[in-house]
């Protein structure tokens, strides 16, 4: 499938004026960098204005309507990287319209409308992708491998401490709309789901998980506009369970920023440790680093990642990530398989993510049996 023909791109929420843009940020230079695979096509913005800038910087069409974009004939893939509330309708019409989608995560805003996309995307028999990119870090990767060759001997526990970076007393204009849980962006769906996800693809799924999700901060000060506004989401995160292989878990999340380290993950095991750590808790952003030890050894030290997890054309920091997730899909479309996580992935994500919502409300731990 589409074997010499390039994957003509439409970005939606390619605002060049926003120095947050993620798609700004890491989907064009990581479109740039796959030229032999992937061709901008067009942008879309909210904005009239912002749609012109964007078309002059990019040298394609800009729309200031995201259906002008999707119906554009030279879109093959539509990514969104609008705010999780715009999901459902833009992901929906790309659908209905037989473009691919690329959707950054979380997919929708709860879970019933990520059940509602995955099905459409089902329906639709569509190709699709979820921007959970922390597994193809390099680190993250060399890690599985290490304890898929008994690196650590049997995994008995692993330990994750990270830090939000954002979900704190003081924040800015921009990024207001995440202390607002009704938008769907909070310290579990985003810093911690990213690292979950991260977590599983090198030790495997949950089975039982038990959770405390605290709220003890009431209000936030924009400090570009100097207004205080309400703080609904949760700033405190506690998980503790298994795995299905009997793996011990425990992950605890703050927002804001740490002193000490703001990611520090270890995975103990009979043989050996393995440790990650990094300056954020954005586990799928973050230069992670590498340590282990094993044996008689009686510390962990540096380990170096060999250069081929790396490759040698890909971006290197924050779009990194990105890069290899749209290079591993353009690998799926030519062999044909489905390595890439997809939406059908993405729900299986929101469903973990319910079920710790649900054990911090309940006070109850929750078995996934369905998962």
């Amino acid at each position: 499938m589409m074997n010499k023909q390039k994957i003509g791109v439409g970005i939606i929420g390619a605002s060049p004026s926003n120095p947050y843009s993620w798609a700004v940020n890491s989907h064009i230079p990581s479109i740039k960098a796959l030229a032999d695979e992937y061709e901008l096509r067009a942008v879309s913005t909210s904005r009239q204005s912002t749609a012109k800038d964007a078309e002059k910087k990019y040298g394609v069409p800009g729309f200031d309507n995201h259906l002008d974009l999707i119906n554009h004939a030279g879109v093959d893939l539509v990514v969104v990287t609008v705010k999780v509330p715009y999901h459902h309708e833009i992901i929906t019409a790309a659908l209905d319209a037989g473009k691919m989608v690329f959707s950054e995560w979380p997919l929708g805003n709860g879970l019933d409308e990520a059940k509602e996309l995955a099905k459409c995307a089902e329906t639709a028999g569509t190709r699709t992708i979820v921007g959970l990119q922390a597994r193809y870090s390099p680190v993250i990767r060399y890690a599985r491998d290490l304890i898929s060759e008994g690196y650590v001997g049997d995994v008995l526990g692993t330990t994750l401490v990270g830090s939000g970076m954002g979900w704190t007393g003081v924040t800015d204009r921009l990024n207001s709309y995440v202390y607002d849980k009704a938008n769907g962006v909070t310290v579990l769906s985003v810093p911690i789901m990213h690292t979950l996800d991260a977590l599983q693809y090198v030790l495997g799924d949950f089975s039982t998980i038990s959770a405390e999700m605290v709220s003890n901060q009431t209000e936030s000060l924009v400090a570009d506009t100097n207004i205080i506004i309400p703080f609904t989401s949760p700033n405190h995160v506690s998980i503790v369970g298994t795995l299905t292989n009997g793996t011990a878990v425990s992950v605890f999340y703050r927002g804001g920023t740490s002193r000490g380290e703001n990611m520090r993950w270890e995975i103990n095991g009979t043989k050996g440790d393995l440790v990650i750590t990094a300056p954020s808790g954005h586990t799928q952003l973050a230069e992670l680093k590498l340590q282990g030890g094993r044996n008689q050894e009686h510390r962990v030290e540096d380990l170096t990642v060999p250069e081929y997890y790396y490759g040698h054309h890909l971006p290197t920091g924050i779009p990194s990530n990105t890069a290899r997730i749209y290079e591993h899909f353009a690998k799926d479309l030519r062999d044909g398989t489905y390595t890439t996580p997809d939406f059908a992935h993405a729900l299986r994500q929101h469903k973990l993510l319910s079920v710790i919502e649900t054990a911090s409300q309940t006070g109850m731990r929750q078995n996934l049996s369905f998962y």
